[in-house]
């Protein structure tokens, strides 16, 4: 993809009801190709099968011989693009585990330095990893072969070597999905025309036509989901925009985000202020319903009303989120946004009220939202720790109390609204001033 462009995903709906015939024939599609992917998460899931899956070639064609296409009954054009989407979340996945270990490796302490170069060296080179697993003898190009041996010879390799292999059957996992409502379709399977689209079926020359609320037509590669008990379907379509320049966007801009706040900037501005509000009736109408179904589950299974309101509530908050991240950017004006990176949401606590709360909190629609307009219109986003970065004072440094919403600092006696303070401390260090990386 060009780099001054970037991908977005947009939305196309289906206009009426779709018959329960149609619907069926769209479901089969899906089931297949479930068991498409579940099948090759099977065999070549794992540590066996880790020299096919790169790139890929191999797998594919040993699925055309495997004669599962013609057992099924499925056209070629979904066939292979279960197979290849399988392949990539298998490859997500030993991605996944690498990156587990490496963590754990930097973290053993156990371990000296040139045991964790050999052990990142080995997660690093396939080749070198995927014998390991498969307890073969190690065989690289001259290129690095060398460098393998110099690391080799500084580290008892087999105790290495068993080590990767204890924490690779602790933590890998073998992938199945249980989802038989969505697929992948590409060009060929599919034709716009009268106000909707035509998608093609297992029975051969045939397609179902599906009415849109909209006229709007793409050639690449759509992702289809269905709702059956709804009777409509959506489509998902990566779209290739421009990334806009713009040339008075010149200002240093450090954010904190909360709750009730979503973001408060450096000066005191605030965007977002009824987003605790918006939240608090979400987390409460969901809490109390999940309440009132687990009383009633047996005399009121139906949950069609629930999963409507839910929708809207949630698609109110993001309207609501989206409308306050233009209104940031458009007054802000920035070029650099210097944001604290968020900590992983934190288990137990005896408030479940509280907890439900924060469980509900939209961080990651939002980070994702401001990450997505900041790429569009040429922003840059600098993540700094947040260890303690509320607690500083953004005058002198030293670490001060927060009373009733007020930052004090004992040293200065420097006084500020506590948002202002840590958005200020976000972007000193966001900017290097005393923050080690």
């Amino acid at each position: 993809m060009p780099s001054d462009k970037i991908c977005k995903t947009v939305h196309q709906y289906s206009k009426d009801l779709i018959s329960g015939e149609d619907m069926q024939k769209l479901l089969d599609i899906a089931q297949d190709y479930r068991k498409v992917k579940n099948y090759v998460y099977v065999r070549f899931g794992g540590i066996g099968n880790l020299s096919k899956i790169y790139p890929g070639y191999t797998v594919q064609n040993e699925m055309t011989g495997s004669g599962y296409r013609e057992k099924l009954g499925m056209p070629a054009v979904y066939f292979y693009l279960a197979v290849f989407d399988a392949l990539s979340d298998i490859k997500s996945q030993w991605s996944r585990t690498k990156t587990k270990i490496v963590k754990l490796v930097n973290k053993n302490e156990s371990f000296t330095e040139e045991e964790k170069h050999y052990l990142r060296f080995i997660l690093k080179v396939s080749n070198a990893f995927e014998a390991v697993l498969n307890q073969r003898p190690i065989e690289l190009a001259a290129k690095i072969k060398r460098q393998y041996q110099e690391l080799s010879e500084q580290v008892d390799a087999e105790k290495m070597h068993r080590y990767l292999c204890r924490q690779v059957r602790k933590y890998h996992v073998r992938l199945h999905t249980d989802a038989a409502d969505i697929f992948s379709i590409t060009e060929r399977a599919y034709r716009y025309a009268d106000h909707g689209i035509y998608i093609s079926i297992k029975e051969k020359r045939k397609r179902v036509f599906i009415p849109l609320t909209d006229n709007n037509q793409y050639k690449c590669q759509l992702k289809i989901k269905l709702y059956p008990r709804e009777h409509r379907l959506e489509i998902k379509v990566p779209v290739n925009v421009s990334v806009r320049s713009h040339a008075d966007y010149h200002n240093q801009v450090g954010v904190a985000v909360g709750i009730h706040t979503m973001l408060t900037t450096e000066e005191g501005h605030r965007y977002g202020e009824k987003l605790g509000e918006y939240q608090i009736e979400y987390s409460d109408w969901v809490r109390t319903q999940s309440g009132i179904y687990r009383q009633n589950k047996d005399d009121n299974p139906g949950r069609k009303k629930y999963y409507r309101k839910k929708r809207r509530l949630e698609e109110q908050l993001h309207s609501y989120i989206n409308h306050e991240l233009n209104h940031f950017l458009e007054k802000e004006r920035p070029k650099t946004i210097y944001i604290v990176k968020l900590p992983k949401p934190q288990a137990g606590g005896h408030n479940k009220k509280i907890n439900y709360s924060v469980a509900r909190w939209q961080r990651g629609y939002i980070r994702k939202r401001l990450e997505q307009k900041c790429r569009e219109q040429s922003v840059e986003i600098v993540e700094v720790l947040g260890k303690d970065i509320s607690n500083e004072c953004s005058r002198c440094g030293a670490i001060g109390r927060k009373v009733e919403g007020e930052f004090i600092c004992p040293a200065c006696g420097y006084r500020e609204e506590e948002k202002t303070n840590t958005a200020r401390n976000v972007k000193k260090r966001g900017q290097g001033d005393g923050v080690l990386y």
